[in-house]
Order: C-alpha cells, then sequence, then structure tokens
C-alpha cells in the first residue's frame, strides 16, 4: 500500500519537472518493494491479497510513470501505449481465465521479469538524466527498444502459454 501512496507524490513531482525528487521517491518505492518481499519470504508473511497486491501496485507504478514520461514527450508515446496494451491483456486474459477456467495465482516468467527489470530501468535512466546528470540520448534509445523487444515477448509469452493452458483444460 505504501508503494500505492507514493504514485501521486511522484505523478505531481515528474509533472513539475522535479526528476531529481521523483527519482529519490521512485527509489523509495524500489526499496520498500525489496524490503517488503524480503520480511514475507524470510518471515513467512505471505498472502494471496499480497501476491495479487505487490505486482498492482508495481503495475500502477510504472504505467504511470509511461503516460508521464510520454505526456511530456520525454518517452514516444507508441512505446507508451505498448507497455499498457500487454498489461491490459495480461490482466484481461487472467480475469478471464480465473472467471472461467480456475483459479490462478500470479505467476512472473522469466521474460516479464526481464519486461519489469527494462521497464525501471528505463524509467530510472529518464527521471536520472532529466534531475540529475543528462545522459547519452543514445543509452535512452538503447532502452526503449529494449523495453518495446521485452514487452512484446512477454505479452506473446503470456498470451502462448495461458491460451495453451485454457484450450487444454476445457
Amino acid at each position: 500500500m505504501f508503494r500505492i501512496v507514493l504514485i501521486i507524490p511522484i505523478l505531481v513531482l515528474m509533472l513539475n519537472r522535479r526528476f531529481d525528487l521523483a527519482l529519490l521517491l521512485f527509489a523509495i518505492a524500489g526499496a520498500s518493494d525489496a524490503l517488503d518481499g524480503y520480511l514475507a519470504k524470510t518471515y513467512g508473511w505471505e498472502s494471496e491479497l499480497g501476491g495479487w497486491l505487490d505486482p498492482i501496485a508495481d503495475k500502477m507504478l510504472l504505467v504511470t510513470c509511461y503516460l508521464v514520461l510520454a505526456s511530456i514527450g520525454l518517452l514516444p508515446i507508441w512505446l507508451m501505449a505498448c507497455v499498457i496494451i500487454r498489461d491490459m491483456v495480461i490482466v484481461t486474459g487472467g480475469i478471464v481465465y480465473y472467471t472461467h477456467i480456475e483459479k490462478v495465482s500470479a505467476e512472473p516468467s522469466l521474460i516479464s521479469k526481464l519486461n519489469t527489470l527494462a521497464q525501471i530501468t528505463l524509467v530510472l535512466l529518464v527521471m536520472f538524466s532529466e534531475g540529475v546528470l543528462g545522459l547519452p540520448p543514445s543509452l535512452i534509445e538503447f532502452m526503449v527498444w529494449m523495453v518495446l523487444a521485452t514487452t512484446i515477448l512477454s505479452g506473446m509469452y503470456y498470451v502462448w502459454v495461458w491460451g495453451r493452458r485454457a484450450r487444454n483444460r476445457t
């Protein structure tokens, strides 16, 4: 819940082009995610609700960052659209699978984890470049293409795997 609450100040700071402070809050959100995961696994504080809230908080934060960065011209709108469409396909597919076939738990694939890492890295690089120290545009461009590739691959992976599971269950 803490990460979800941090979304609003991060959004406001980014819209006001205070990327230095937005970057700091983004890092705090990331550290709280790591601490939450560590505590849950170490002390057995895992729950089904936490298993769903964790990726939802991650996605809400990332989607917000992509919306803002694209709206102010720091990321391509087509990349933002691709990221959001992928998430919508996965969430819609998960809901349909859950309601029509069987209960499902959130199971991120390796390519999905790589995609999340790439998406986070791109946001961090853009905020760092805009708020702290300008980075070479080629580095940002490379990460844009990395995010696009992993977004498409992970989206296709989920459609293929869960489509196959659905066909085998019906």
